[in-house]
């Protein structure tokens, strides 16, 4: 427990914590803030209620972004919290735990566990290497689409660009040569670190299940008037997010070319790599089977009277009673439980403060901010803010959970359309995380790997975030006029 004192050492050895001394710091921060909210007035215009469960709320906020316990302890404290002040009965604590989409997100990370198991998530990368590989920008499209591909069944956007796009560019890096440890970082290596950590992004913005907090966007928006199903999601987010995915690579490749730009050994080393995985086994033919039907059944679903959950229900079901999953591996799946956790109770909470009347308290506060305005002005400049404030989060749910509401509600009583507002703030809410090395679950890993510099990394960051700006606040508002969602 080196770091802290030694009247610390003693106190926390005394009552068994072991804490690092940046995390009890963190904790009495977290404390602090709790209590000085709570002991506050309630201010003019909110029911006591309100006041104290933003007092919770911003507490827990606080305490994902500083993080002095695992996001699932604090929101396990928080929901213990809740019911023990009676801000919220126990059964309004546990509310949220019965939603649907909560739900499909948990499924939805039990389903991607088999494109692991199975080897599936790899053989397709490879394969797109091996057809895509003869240049290093082939290469990154390559790895983009199989991105792009896995985006809709894995809603961990960490899982998805760390656990199965990360080995495999990494693997590639070093095939080239290509390492930081000696200095070689810019022959491949950082190229493809800073073209994945980017896909990943954006992969993040296209699908309802392809981000862990988007069904909080969701659910938030059927409270604001629209109601956001997979399919419209998906369907709103195809022209800007394809433009997209195509026109990052090139820009990070004009700002930042690799030394090698002609890759012929890459074919050759996804051929190792596909002969050394052997042909499709049932496992990976019974996932492709089962993708294939969860995939139908969720564009279809609409029209054949399949709940989303529903379907991925079914999905699971398919894997469980083939054996191609294990009830260990449902078990096992820590990082799906752990999001269960956390987001139904951050989500619990977003609501009630909802319903208590707190987030129309703060935006009728906010609307001083764009008073006299015309929507035409007052959602760009919200939008704006909403976006390059995420300069101030680690968590991009933290982002979402504690601003997402108000400035919607703003720019809806500014008179912005209710299907333009909420579609720019969902996108917008996954794409900010462009901004810094911290901004997503992913960044730190591909930024950890020191292929890039922090002033390269903040860079492409902010010159990327304009890139988002003009192709999803401006072609993809066009798109979304087409659509008729305002």
């Amino acid at each position: 427990m080196s770091g802290l004192t030694v009247n610390q050492e003693k106190i926390a050895e005394k009552i068994n914590f072991n804490w690092k001394s940046s995390e009890l710091k963190a904790g009495v921060i977290v404390l602090a803030v709790f209590f000085l909210l709570w002991l506050l007035p309630t201010p003019a215009g909110l029911n006591d209620n309100a006041w104290k469960l933003f007092a919770i709320f911003a507490a827990t906020i606080l305490g994902v972004i500083l993080k002095p316990l695992p996001m699932g302890s604090i929101a396990i404290i928080a929901t213990a919290t809740c019911t023990i002040t009676n801000t919220l009965t126990l059964n309004q604590a546990l509310e949220s735990f019965s939603s649907g989409i909560i739900w499909l997100i948990l499924i939805s990370f039990l389903l991607a566990r088999g494109f692991v198991k199975t080897g599936l998530g790899s053989r397709i990368a490879y394969h797109f290497v091996y057809f895509f590989g003869k240049t290093t920008l082939g290469l990154a499209y390559g790895l983009v689409i199989t991105e792009t591909m896995l985006a809709p069944f894995t809603p961990s956007s960490t899982a998805r660009g760390a656990g199965i796009i990360f080995p495999i560019a990494s693997a590639l890096s070093n095939e080239f040569n290509s390492n930081p440890n000696d200095g070689t970082q810019n022959v491949m290596g950082a190229y493809l670190m800073k073209v994945c950590y980017h896909t990943n992004i954006i992969t993040s913005a296209l699908f309802l299940t392809s981000m862990a907090a988007n069904p909080i966007i969701a659910i938030l928006a059927g409270d604001l008037g629209l109601q956001l199903s997979w399919v419209n999601w998906a369907m709103a987010t195809f022209v800007p997010g394809i433009i997209s995915l195509i026109v990052t690579p090139l820009i990070i490749y004009f700002l930042y070319p690799p030394e090698v730009k002609h890759t012929a050994s890459a074919k050759e080393f996804a051929t190792q790599k596909l002969a050394e995985m052997g042909s499709l086994k049932v496992s990976e033919i019974t996932m492709i089977i089962t993708f294939g039907l969860l995939l139908v059944l969720w564009v279809m679903g609409g029209i054949l009277g399949v709940h989303p959950t529903s379907a991925a229900l079914v999905g699971l079901s398919i894997l469980l009673f083939t054996r191609v999953l294990e009830w260990d591996d449902i078990l096992n799946e820590k990082a799906g439980w752990n999001t269960f956790i956390w987001l139904s109770t951050l989500l619990n909470m977003t609501n009630f403060l909802a319903k208590f009347g707190l987030m129309l308290w703060v935006s009728n506060k906010m609307q001083l901010l764009v008073a006299g305005m015309s929507w035409i002005t007052s959602l760009p400049l919200l939008a704006l803010i909403y976006f390059y404030s995420h300069y101030a989060f680690a968590s991009l749910t933290a982002h979402i959970t504690s601003m997402y509401s108000a400035f919607a509600m703003v720019a809806i009583n500014t008179g912005a359309p209710i299907g333009l507002t909420i579609m720019l703030l969902a996108v917008f809410s996954n794409l900010c995380a462009c901004l810094t090395h911290y901004g997503s679950g992913t960044a730190p890993i591909y930024f950890g790997t020191n292929y890039v510099s922090f002033k390269a990394w903040w860079r492409t960051g902010a010159l990327i975030s304009l890139s988002h700006l003009l192709i999803w606040g401006g072609l993809g508002s066009i798109w979304w006029k087409i659509l008729g969602l305002w």
